[in-house]
């Protein structure tokens, strides 16, 4: 029997305000799961959040993408069991169903016996056709702030380090949303005022990133938050009320999760860095509301094998 493997998959934020399905940033928060080749049947075991609710059957996602991973490789294990430890909301926009597809693509890549070693680019192909999109599965795979694209060629994505001085916090609402749902109030068409607008404010985003400097500008968006507030009206107030206060928040995703990229100032001795804006923040978020300070996860996706570490790059 092949050796079980462990994967770790981090939350992730995309858009990132003008950045719409092309730019993603990897969260310090993990959901993390082992893998192992059984005799015979599939088992499943769910803890952490989602306990209780998700499908222990075929129908998981981790397993679903598992599969769809085996098929790619042609193979076929006897038995399968999936250990789930989840950390990261789901339905709240932070990439949970990335960080599914992940885990099951790369655990199936690990455990193959067939193949020495994990194709990157094959993994954030296959991921992307089962997410549509690449900005969270990129994330989810290269950790940092990830730019990713599609073309000729198929799909690309490139990872770059976040600055320091960045701080995300994430404001998690009780209620959840479908990707589905959000994706379904945009419209077909935009003006191309708009749309140059956000392509320039795509571009700043890069540079405020990796600088630390002009977030509030860097964020404006005028192509998908605003045409799906009747999905999540209080997101929606949040972020004005804390745009007025000079934080720079966005939608997490397709939401309702609010997004700040806050800042590691030192405004006071006897404060931490970054503590008075937090508490700020925090200010504005509603009752039933969490409030989650991360950290950039610069690495993404971890794949072991007993105490050594296999890249998924």
């Amino acid at each position: 029997m092949t050796a079980p493997v462990r994967v770790r998959v981090p939350a992730t934020s995309a858009n990132l305000g003008p950045a719409f399905d092309c730019a993603g940033l990897a969260l310090a928060l993990h959901d993390v799961l082992e893998f192992s080749v059984e005799p015979t049947g599939l088992a499943v075991e769910v803890g952490g959040i989602g306990a209780g609710e998700l499908p222990l059957d075929e129908s998981h996602l981790v397993v679903r993408a598992f599969r769809a991973a085996c098929d790619e490789l042609g193979w076929s294990p006897s038995g399968l069991r999936v250990v789930a430890e989840n950390g990261i909301p789901q339905g709240r926009g932070m990439g949970s169903s990335a960080a599914a597809v992940v885990a099951g693509v790369l655990g199936a890549w690990a455990l193959c016996p067939d193949v020495e070693s994990i194709d990157g680019n094959a993994v954030l192909r296959l991921t992307t056709a089962m997410e549509g999109h690449p900005d969270n599965v990129a994330a989810c795979l290269l950790g940092g702030l990830t730019l990713s694209w599609t073309g000729e060629s198929g799909v690309g994505a490139d990872s770059l380090p976040v600055h320091g001085d960045v701080m995300p916090v994430v404001l998690v609402p009780d209620a959840t949303l479908s990707t589905e749902v959000a994706r379904g109030l945009l419209p077909d068409v935009v003006p191309h005022a708009d749309a140059a607008f956000n392509a320039g404010r795509s571009a700043l985003l890069v540079h405020a990133l990796t600088s630390g400097d002009l977030l509030m500008e860097a964020t404006e968006d005028r192509l998908h938050q605003r045409q799906r507030a009747t999905a999540m009206p209080a997101s929606l107030a949040v972020i004005d009320r804390l745009r007025a206060a000079g934080h720079a928040a966005v939608v997490s995703g397709a939401g309702p999760s609010v997004l700040v990229l806050a800042r590691r100032t030192v405004r006071s001795a006897d404060q931490p860095p970054g503590a008075e804006e937090l508490r700020d923040v925090s200010a504005s978020v509603p009752e039933g509301w969490s409030v989650l300070p991360l950290d950039v996860d610069p690495t993404g996706a971890r794949v072991s094998r007993g105490t050594a570490q296999v890249s998924s790059r």
